[in-house]
């Protein structure tokens, strides 16, 4: 029985759409951990001091991860092991796990002894409370984490080139059950390290889901001096992914940084707002980003580059138009998204509206987010492996001094005009809206450079994609103003004095807003639109879908 439920969770599909929206549906099972994740630690902590802790220690592993793990990236060592015989795959897994374990074991011990000064001087204020012996041992018993998930990265290869889809997409949830295992049993045993002992025990469960496959293919690795010439090769080809995460990662770790001089909570609430955005950045940007890859690396020899750009195409249009077309409801249906999900037990209504509105802005930069994602893939594919590094460095840096500008602006200028438009102008703490201004700004210039970046690899991109942006934007105010309409008027019926109160408007509202975006994209005869409506009507129609091989390496939520 159990071998017939494993070999049922394993089965490939090569159709990009109906493979995007399975990995899409897979996905959401993790999002919805993640978020009764979120709800957990908003009810119990609220947005304050020790949750601020909990997030702040959490971007120090986040950046080993993606500066060390990613050294020995899957998008190098899937290739390489493709076709590969039994002894010559255990050799290259074995080599590139030893290397990890040496390296990243070093560093992590070296911060580890140095965690003091260095949370000190990342977080002056959040270091200077009573809970700093716990802050430190906390973000040390954390630095298990990259190690953990760099291993399962390592061998999760075999995973994906054996093609058992499904378990990439339950390794997330496995990880997020852990977290959730020590915020409601370990936390009241042993304090905030509890947590950290959680999210090493998730990271545990994502490694261990993949050792069947490995087992049963006979390549499991093994501890060894990792040779210089086979490992080099891997960490050559890798350094550019791995520079691009670490960006990305050093610039969470500076704004979060930067959240932390702003007050109590304001980590808290940047992080809660940056987790919920992520929901439907997963769902539409990841979800297509990761099922073209494969797609993508096969169409891009020169002499399938038309083909190349119809696959770019197809997934950067689906995209835009879904992203575009959710911001109008999550502009709209904030409040009542953040109140449902977050707004219980310590987490009162001041952080709820901050964070609501702190939502709006970062779901601005969805579509761009999206982008991002899928082009830097598409330039992965065709060999351009530095672009999306040089590109993520200009981001990081225009993020960063713009966060900077914005924070020294006057506190009675645009800071207060920006707080007072989402409607938060009497919050204390308003000011972190900046810099999550900054962070979509950035996000916005880094999807434009990466674009600008494929007009040689794929001439006439650009004009493909203008379309799904007019349509998404009609179907985004469409939808938004069904939205709006529903809620005043379900305003005048009852008040919102309890969750099932808030959840059913809202609900009423998002569908009908729904049911007025799909109209809208139905009579301006939206192309993607129909191609959604065939595809999942295939995919509920077939028994045994299969899926292509998702490549992922993006930082993991805290």
């Amino acid at each position: 029985m159990v071998r017939g439920i494993f070999d049922r969770i394993a089965a490939p599909v090569r159709g990009l759409h109906q493979a995007a929206y399975l990995l899409a549906a897979l996905t959401l099972a993790s999002q919805l951990l993640a978020l009764l994740r979120d709800r957990a630690f908003a009810h119990t902590f609220g947005a304050g001091e020790v949750l601020d802790l909990y997030y702040a220690a959490f971007r120090v592993p986040d950046l080993v991860f993606a500066l060390v793990a990613s050294l020995v990236s899957a998008y190098v060592i899937i290739p390489r092991i493709t076709g590969m015989d039994r002894d010559a795959t255990r050799r290259l897994l074995s080599e590139s796990a030893s290397f990890l374990f040496g390296l990243g074991g070093i560093i992590c011990v070296v911060l580890a002894i140095g965690m003091p000064q260095f949370l000190a001087f990342l977080y002056p204020d959040l270091s200077a409370t009573a809970y700093q012996s716990e802050f430190v041992l906390l973000a040390r018993i954390l630095l298990l984490q990259p190690i953990l998930l760099g291993l399962s990265g390592i061998i999760g290869s075999v995973t994906q080139v054996h093609r058992r889809f499904m378990l990439f997409a339950i390794s997330p949830v496995l990880y997020n059950l852990g977290i959730i295992f020590g915020t409601f049993v370990l936390y009241p045993l042993w304090g905030l390290p509890g947590i950290g002992i959680g999210v090493v025990i998730g990271a545990t469960l994502y490694l261990f889901v993949n050792i069947p496959v490995v087992l049963e293919a006979g390549v499991m690795p093994r501890l060894c001096i990792p040779s210089t010439k086979i490992v080099m090769d891997i960490v050559r080809d890798s350094i550019p992914r791995s520079l691009a995460l670490g960006m990305g990662s050093v610039t969470a770790l500076v704004l979060t940084a930067l959240a932390s001089r702003v007050g109590t909570g304001s980590v808290s609430v940047f992080t809660f707002a940056s987790n919920l955005e992520a929901v439907p950045l997963a769902l539409i940007g990841s979800s297509y980003a990761v099922a073209a890859f494969p797609a993508l690396s096969e169409a891009s020899p020169l002499a399938r580059r038309a083909e190349f750009t119809s696959i770019l195409s197809s997934s950067a249009r689906h995209i835009i138009l879904w992203s575009v077309t959710a911001l109008g409801l999550i502009v709209v249906l904030r409040a009542h998204l953040v109140r449902v999900i977050l707004g219980t037990g310590a987490f009162d209504w001041n952080a709820t509206r901050l964070t609501a509105a702190l939502l709006a802005i970062f779901a601005v930069g969805l579509v761009a987010q999206g982008l991002v994602l899928l082009f830097s893939r598409a330039l992965y594919a065709v060999q351009q492996s530095w672009r999306p590094f040089i590109y993520q460095v200009a981001g990081a840096v225009l993020t960063v001094v713009l966060a900077l500008v914005f924070l020294a602006l006057p506190a009675q200028g645009i800071p207060a005009s920006l707080a007072s438009f989402l409607k938060v102008g009497d919050v204390a703490g308003a000011t972190i809206l900046l810099v999550a201004l900054a962070a979509t700004i950035g996000q916005l210039c880094l999807a434009a450079l990466s674009l600008a970046a494929l007009r040689d690899v794929s001439p006439g991109l650009v004009k493909t994609l203008v379309r799904p942006l007019v349509d998404g934007s009609l179907a985004a105010l469409v939808g938004g103003a069904a939205a709006y309409a529903t809620l005043s008027f379900e305003g005048t019926i009852a008040p919102l004095t309890s969750l099932l109160a808030v959840f059913t408007e809202g609900l009423i509202a998002g569908i009908v807003g729904l049911i007025a975006a799909a109209f809208t994209l139905s009579v301006v005869e939206n192309e993607e639109f129909r191609i959604v409506r065939n595809a999942l009507s295939k995919l509920i129609q077939k028994g045994q879908p299969t899926a292509l091989v998702p490549s992922a390496e993006e930082p993991f939520q805290p």
